[in-house]
């Protein structure tokens, strides 16, 4: 058994303090008050002990991407997420042609099955979240229009078992039809590039939507006479709501606001693309010209085309600009994201028989250690020997 001592342990339900947290064969044994007789010690250092984050969002970084269907790609990017303590993930595509679609499910397919292996070396790779190509062209966004389709639950249904997640605009043709019949395949269907009015919003929430792809992006603005997809999602307590907590696509004002509104459903995501990490300037994306700028990604016509967020800054974006206790900012990284399509069992807290997915941070919420399933697949320093 291994133990981590000297740390604040961060709970679901609050902050604990003076304890140990003991992990033995990849899942979380509990928090001790005393660590048994012959337990292997980690030594936290004064900083934090938290769960794992999972990013439901995230389509690349550094020149790799899951649209490049790559397998090496995928295991680099799970290797490279764990330095900023994300420790599962939904590679994310974009909309593109179906063949080209079924490729990078297939690569998503065979990373999921290895990242359950010792060697893999970083997040494990929980399935894939497909940003259309079912969804509205007036809200495309980055997307590529000419890609976008009507909705085919037969084109989805062999690949149900990798599809965790996928967004649909569910005011198109064929929409309702094709989320009631995702959702019965196991699939968590999430509104998203779209112009839905409130009631049609409200029609695929009763349809089996129950996920905001990056809220208020992609949608049209809340109006106090139409709210809209936004208002929508707001305010239907069956709906979690993801959030780009970089500043830029959403003013830090609007964090609090729905902090309060959505509670428990509130999930904070990064939306990183492909050029993301890269020097400022013009670089290429999938034959695309792509601006970075600090923070900013866009297209040369002014466009978003996606962000440059990891994981720990959005909990330290969200913490600064709300002020809440960090446990339930971490809960908005971890629990909830794992929580929004159906892996908590195993993921997402630093609960007992779950899996050992658990940073070590130093006060400020860097990130100094990360274990995937027990393993440390990063150390930023040799404060333990685990590495």
């Amino acid at each position: 058994m291994r133990c981590i001592v000297n740390g604040i342990i961060l709970l679901p339900d609050g902050e604990v303090r003076g304890k140990a947290l003991a992990f033995e064969r990849g899942r979380i044994a509990g928090v001790l008050d005393v660590p048994p007789a012959g337990s292997r010690i980690i030594d936290a250092a004064g900083g934090y002990v938290a769960p794992g984050l999972v990013d439901v969002h995230i389509h690349g970084f550094m020149g790799m991407d899951a649209s490049n269907g790559s397998l090496g790609e995928l295991q680099e990017m799970s290797r490279r997420l764990a330095e900023w303590g994300t420790t599962a993930w939904l590679p994310t595509t974009m909309t593109l042609k179906w063949p080209t679609l079924e490729a990078c499910f297939s690569a998503i397919r065979q990373a999921a099955a290895r990242s359950l292996r010792p060697d893999w070396g970083g997040a494990q790779v929980l399935g894939c979240h497909a940003e259309g190509p079912f969804i509205n062209p007036v809200k495309k966004g980055a997307q590529d229009g000419a890609a976008i389709q009507r909705p085919d639950v037969e084109k989805l249904r062999p690949w149900a078992d990798v599809v965790k997640l996928m967004t649909v605009a569910p005011e198109v043709d064929g929409a309702l039809d094709f989320i009631r019949a995702a959702a019965g395949l196991g699939v968590t269907v999430s509104m998203g590039h779209t112009a839905a009015t409130a009631a049609q919003a409200l029609a695929g929430f009763d349809a089996g939507v129950t996920h905001a792809t990056h809220t208020f992006n992609a949608m049209p603005p809340l109006n106090h006479r139409e709210p809209g997809a936004v208002g929508a999602a707001l305010t239907d307590g069956r709906v979690y709501c993801e959030l780009i907590a970089d500043t830029f696509h959403v003013n830090p004002m609007l964090f609090g606001l729905m902090a309060r509104q959505k509670g428990d459903r509130l999930v904070l995501i990064t939306d990183s693309i492909q050029v993301a990490h890269l020097p400022d300037g013009p670089h290429d994306q999938s034959g695309q010209t792509v601006i970075v700028d600090g923070i900013r990604c866009r297209f040369p016509d002014g466009t978003i085309a996606g962000s440059s967020l990891t994981m720990d800054l959005a909990v330290r974006n969200f913490r600064a600009h709300t002020g809440l206790p960090l446990y339930q900012v971490v809960n908005m990284a971890s629990l909830y994201p794992a929580r929004s399509v159906g892996v908590d069992g195993a993921k997402g807290s630093l609960e007992a028989g779950k899996d050992a997915d658990i940073l070590i941070t130093d006060p400020a919420f860097n990130v100094m250690h990360t274990f995937v399933r027990g393993e440390c697949v990063y150390s930023r320093a040799q404060r333990t020997d685990e590495r």
